[in-house]
């Protein structure tokens, strides 16, 4: 465990040394004559001088991070194969309570629902005629009705 806990210093110091670091570098063309496409070489990279101590130490910087990186994964106390929840209690059954008594609906047989249909039918024929009203007034006497439109 002292280990894993040497590996979080180690690691947070890489950290804050990488981040320094990547901040105090100028970038490429960072100067005045960058600006104006000045300074430009015939290279896709540009010029490839000899590394800086600044460039140098970004390299040993992120190399070490990912090394911290790899064994803190494997070190961890999170590395175990158990789960949270077998650590857990079961939580106990909910207690059923009796239903209520609810009266029994027997479903109607065939013959009541046919018989049901069957008086559904004979009161809609009994208001069909009386709600029904003429189609048409009749013509006045000595005018002819006007002729349908045929299509």
């Amino acid at each position: 465990m002292l280990l894993y806990y040497a590996f979080i210093v180690l690691h947070v110091l890489v950290c804050l040394i990488l981040t320094l670091v990547v901040l105090l570098q100028s970038g490429k063309g960072a100067d005045l004559a960058g600006a104006f496409g000045g300074g430009a070489t015939q290279t896709a990279f540009g010029s490839r001088g000899p590394a800086s101590f600044l460039s140098k130490v970004t390299t040993g910087a992120a190399v070490l991070f990912m090394i911290t990186s790899i064994a803190l994964s494997g070190l961890g106390p999170g590395s175990s194969a158990t789960s949270v929840l077998d650590s857990t209690k079961p939580a106990p059954a909910p207690v059923q309570s009796a239903p209520a008594a609810k009266p029994q609906v027997k479903p109607p047989t065939p013959e009541e629902i046919k018989k049901q249909q069957e008086e559904i039918e004979a009161r809609q024929k009994q208001a069909a005629p009386a709600k029904k009203a003429p189609e048409q007034p009749p013509a006045p006497a000595g005018k002819s009705a006007p002729p349908a439109n045929k299509k």
